[in-house]
């Protein structure tokens, strides 16, 4: 039950992620909170199926640019999200690579921040 919990309060921190992007990258546009729960359920599940298979495929591009070119897969993979979603839309590859490091960003703090004040409980 408890994880089952934690990994809905996740879901929902991302899509508020998701909408914060969409506030501060003027070419990442969200419709609102729903179509950000479906958009955050689809990065992720992108993030957890496709990502590695890109991060082992693309390893020698990635070693010779000393990891640089992750920037480019999550890039590529959050601007592939935003053309198959309705409602939620990213306008180019360099507002992808953009929006993808701020989402991770975003998520990372706020992940942190509800597993400390659920610790605390």
């Amino acid at each position: 039950m408890k994880l089952q919990f934690e990994l809905l309060l996740i879901w929902i921190l991302n899509a508020l992620a998701l909408l914060a992007v969409a506030n501060f990258v003027p070419g990442i546009h969200v419709d609102g909170f729903t179509a950000a729960l479906i958009a955050a359920f689809f990065l992720g599940l992108i993030n957890t199926l496709i990502r590695p298979l890109l991060l082992l495929l693309t390893l020698p591009v990635t070693l010779l640019t000393i990891g640089l070119f992750i920037f480019v897969i999550n890039g590529l993979l959050f601007w592939f999200v935003g053309s198959i979603l309705k409602g939620f839309l990213v306008d180019s590859f360099w507002h992808g690579v953009l929006g993808s490091v701020l989402y991770s960003i975003f998520s990372w703090a706020l992940s942190a921040a509800a597993t400390q004040l659920m610790r605390k409980q």
